[in-house]
């Protein structure tokens, strides 16, 4: 395992979000338990769209889709993405990060070219990311449709998600923040893509997706940073350093092969 590992988070950063310092401090958490050195990095979703961009995702060892939708560059974020999944680099996205997975892969690999979120107002015929249908109730005023601490979450039994906390693990309870969710008409396309759910609400609702085949990349709508703590670090942020510090280690490895 790498001593020094570099971690990239595509999204926009917004000092007011909550959620943005947390990615921060989970990554913190982890590389201390880990007894690691984490150096985090924010790419600002423009920065993403030139072809040049993929040689600065080289110089990461993992890949962190982050929430903060919509995006100041909708392109940025899924080329992002693409590059993960293409390349095999180690990805975790949360909440935005799940949210537009699920559309790179629509477009990318189902050929399903205006695949859309319905925050985005495209007019798009195929909005596979729509509002949340079943509002959390007892919400904080102003807060979004699901937000706050979710209980219930059902693992899938034989999932890499559900091995991150424990293979005895049936259910867990997660905080979201958001306002929208997959849309049920195209789960389809998470198995037909090769990202079967791993994780469901309460209602059956998608609330995570991973690749069997991909060296790590899970998506959760759910954001696992919100309830990292120091001295607990989340199961899920641990199972993602652990993966890039490895790919970290192959990669320097490798080029003293070469």
């Amino acid at each position: 395992m790498a001593d020094f590992v570099r971690i990239g988070i595509l999204g926009d950063f917004n000092t007011e979000f909550r959620s943005h310092h947390a990615t921060n401090d989970a990554l913190q958490h982890a590389a201390r338990k880990l007894g690691v050195k984490v150096e985090s990095e924010w790419l600002p979703t423009p920065s993403l769209v030139p072809p040049e961009a993929a040689k600065k995702l080289e110089t990461f060892d993992g890949l962190w889709g982050s929430p903060g939708s919509p995006f100041k560059s909708f392109e940025g974020m899924l080329k992002g993405i693409e590059f993960a999944r293409r390349r095999d680099w180690p990805y975790l996205g949360t909440c935005a990060g799940f949210q537009y997975a699920f559309i790179e892969f629509a477009r990318n690999v189902l050929n399903i070219k205006d695949a859309d979120s319905a925050e985005n107002n495209s007019g798009s015929k195929n909005i596979i990311v729509h509002p949340v249908a079943c509002a959390v109730p007892g919400r904080k005023d102003n807060a979004p449709k699901l937000s706050g601490v979710v209980p219930e979450i059902r693992l899938r039994p034989g999932s890499y998600l559900q091995s991150f906390y424990g293979k005895d693990k049936e259910t867990v309870t997660e905080e979201f923040f958001c306002n929208f969710e997959i849309n049920p008409e195209f789960e389809w396309a998470a198995m037909e893509a090769g990202f079967p759910v791993v994780a469901r609400g309460p209602q059956g609702e998608i609330r995570a997706i991973e690749s069997p085949t991909h060296r790590f990349f899970v998506a959760t709508l759910f954001q696992p940073q919100l309830s990292s703590k120091e001295k607990k670090p989340h199961p899920l942020v641990l199972a993602f350093v652990q993966a890039a510090a490895d790919w970290g280690k192959k990669k320097l490895d490798d080029s003293v092969l070469e």
